[in-house]
């Protein structure tokens, strides 16, 4: 008898840890379009069945249509079993969108494409330049020219 309470415990023990078990026991439209399924198909085989010739069961539109009802809920379940259950990054997507509207903040805006260079690259030196030769012909006084 210990040996098998042993085998239950090891059965139990496997089928828990089995992703698609999990999903069957926490997934309640997975088991919804499995009992659909086998609901549908176990109405089309007793249909097909009465109807006495394989020719009219293939004929008869009821049978067609619980069959392709059979099919549509045996595809939703498989969808449903293998589609994985994607990770949220709530950090992540914060950072991005930060990233994002700081990037297009830095594109439309001037003055914040000015204050981002100038805290990498340092602040701008104001350059003012003057001519130190002055053309021909030009009034000078003390070395400036003189605008006219």
């Amino acid at each position: 008898m210990k040996d098998i309470s042993d085998k239950a415990q090891n059965a139990y023990s496997i089928a828990r840890e089995n992703q698609y078990v999990n999903r069957l026991i926490e997934d309640d439209d997975l088991r919804d379009s499995i009992v659909s399924a086998f609901v549908a198909a176990r109405s089309a085989y007793g249909r097909a069945r009465d109807t006495g010739s394989p020719i009219e069961a293939a004929g008869d539109r009821k049978v067609k249509k619980e069959l392709e009802q059979a099919v549509e809920s045996i595809r939703e379940a498989s969808e449903r079993l293998t589609k994985t259950k994607k990770k949220r990054h709530p950090i992540r997507n914060l950072l991005g969108l930060a990233l994002l509207t700081g990037g297009l903040v830095l594109i439309f805006s001037e003055s914040a494409r000015k204050t981002a260079l100038d805290a990498v690259f340092g602040a701008e030196e104001e350059f003012v330049y003057t001519s130190t030769t002055s053309p021909a012909g030009a009034p000078q006084t003390n070395g400036t020219p003189v605008a006219e």
